[in-house]
């Protein structure tokens, strides 16, 4: 029996230390712009520099120096 309240009191500990942790990511906005993370992968990629054969440098959307 004694096994027991010390496994109800250690998931209530973890549960309200997972709330803990929520409410502190809600209210530090950890959850405000999520959906723009994805579209940094490819913004990024696009701004590097590629080097081409003759050494030059050009960038990647599509400028080929004309």
């Amino acid at each position: 029996m004694e096994l027991t309240w010390i496994a109800i009191a250690a998931s209530l500990l973890m549960g309200s230390g997972a709330l803990l942790i929520f409410i502190w990511a809600v209210r530090d906005h950890q959850f405000q712009s999520f959906e723009d993370v994805k579209y940094q992968v490819f913004w990024s990629e696009q701004e590097l520099p590629i080097k081409n054969e003759s050494g030059d440098q050009e960038q990647k959307n599509g400028n080929d120096g004309n």
